[in-house]
């Protein structure tokens, strides 16, 4: 067993309004994916959070 496989992975990360002219054409568009992606997951959460608190506002009105 390789030791490095215990590492765990390093993730690319993005910085909004980074220079995006050094990235390549896959790179760029591997980016887009994984926004998306995030997007996605910010979204569930968002709406998790929103459920909750229309939950939490409706039990307490009178």
């Amino acid at each position: 067993m390789d030791l490095n496989d215990l590492e765990p992975k390093k993730v690319k990360s993005h910085e909004l309004g980074q220079d995006l002219s050094k990235h390549s054409v896959a790179e760029l568009s591997e980016l887009i994916e994984t926004l998306k992606a995030e997007i996605d997951r910010v979204e569930q959460v968002l709406a998790t959070k929103q459920s909750s608190k229309s939950a939490a506002e409706a039990a307490f009105k009178r």
